[in-house]
């Protein structure tokens, strides 16, 4: 049996690139890069995956419907 989930649970509106720094530690509070929204190509630098995580609760909520 495939488990394979079909594509439409992958919609564009909650794709984001991540490009971490070169050299990055890869521990969740000195994590450090730069996140994109695909659709609206928001996108922000980052120094901690919380950062990462608050910026994406942020690009989402008006997608999900919700006041930000």
């Amino acid at each position: 049996m495939d488990d394979t989930p079909p594509l439409a649970s992958f919609p564009p509106g909650w794709a984001f690139v991540v490009q971490l720094r070169a050299g990055t530690s890869f521990d969740a509070a000195q994590l450090r890069g730069r996140i994109e929204h695909v659709q609206t190509g928001h996108a922000c630098l980052f120094g901690s995956l919380e950062e990462a995580r608050a910026f994406m609760e942020r690009v989402m909520a008006p997608v999900e419907g919700r006041s930000s």
